[in-house]
């Protein structure tokens, strides 16, 4: 564990279908050490793994996962970091895509799992636009959190450029070529047009 990311936890989040796995994936590469539990497996939507761990999603209740995981990542969705307990220190990587491309991209996912259309793309864009906002808000006023954004299209157009951002704001200690070894634009199947 590197000593420049030993004080904090290292978050991924953002919503659904934004590039959360990849930049787990990414962070693992570099040499950040992840928490997962492989219970969800690779599949069509994610072929290399959703590096999800089962346990925050339980945090409000029992936060003990949280011992011995500074100077790690994890994956969290962003409404789940409402519970993180204010004592530690939490370094958030939010990743933002174009809405359109997260809705076409979940929406192929339900497709697939034929769970679709229990709500409408412009009912969900709502939805998501209005928590993304009242998130941010809540954000800005927590000592316990920092939070930079990482364009996941940018993060395909320009890796070089995004990765750097992400390196200086966790310290500088990561492996930014193997980081950028791991961006594979044959993924990135629901494009803006």
């Amino acid at each position: 564990m590197s000593t420049a990311t030993a004080e904090f936890l290292t978050i991924v989040s953002g919503l659904p279908r934004s590039g959360t796995s990849m930049m787990m994936r990414m962070l693992e590469h570099g040499g950040l050490e992840v928490m997962t539990d492989e219970i969800r497996t690779a599949d069509d939507d994610n072929p290399n793994g959703y590096y999800e761990f089962e346990a925050v999603k339980k945090t409000s209740e029992d936060a003990s996962w949280l011992e011995g995981a500074n100077g790690k990542a994890v994956k969290m969705v962003y409404r789940l970091l409402y519970d993180l307990p204010a004592d530690r220190s939490y370094r958030v990587l939010f990743m933002r895509r174009e809405l359109d491309e997260i809705l076409a991209s979940q929406q192929v996912m339900l497709n697939r799992h034929s769970a679709g259309d229990a709500v409408s793309p412009e009912m969900m864009a709502k939805l998501f636009r209005s928590e993304i906002e009242r998130f941010y808000d809540w954000a800005a006023k927590q000592q316990h959190l920092e939070l930079i954004d990482v364009n996941y299209n940018q993060m395909l157009a320009n890796p070089a450029a995004e990765i750097g951002r992400v390196n200086e704001f966790l310290g500088g200690v990561l492996d930014a070529a193997a980081m950028q070894g791991v961006v594979d634009a044959s993924l990135y199947r629901n494009r803006k047009e």
